[in-house]
């Protein structure tokens, strides 16, 4: 683990479009819920937060992907987001993006830097 990194999760614990890990990414003056994925291969993060209004995109705890495992969805207003970028592809913010948490994986470990 490098200096300034956090352990999120095992890497095995992500599975490619299966459940994420949900985390807390620290921001100044507190700390944001968050969440990790695994799709095509490469684990990306983001905030879990839904560009369209604040709510957090899971249905249940982890489960961000929709049915086909092709895009992660908000389950209160529909949006769908393209897992490697987190651009909103359809729905009412289509054209945002997800806001980006920066991980490393490495050493059998998913990693967050601190912020």
């Amino acid at each position: 683990m490098a200096q300034g990194e956090r352990l999120i999760c095992a890497s095995d614990a992500l599975v490619d479009g299966g459940a994420g890990v949900r985390f807390e990414v620290r921001r100044a003056g507190g700390s944001l819920p968050a969440f990790a994925i695994r799709f095509r291969g490469s684990v990306h993060a983001y905030v879990n937060e839904c560009r369209h209004q604040a709510s957090e995109l899971d249905w249940n705890p982890g489960e961000f992907f929709d049915a086909e495992r092709l895009y992660l969805i908000c389950a209160t207003h529909g949006a769908l987001y393209e897992p490697a970028s987190g651009v909103c592809v359809d729905g009412p913010c289509c054209g945002a993006s997800l806001a980006v948490v920066a991980v490393r994986e490495h050493d059998g470990g998913v990693y967050c830097g601190e912020d």
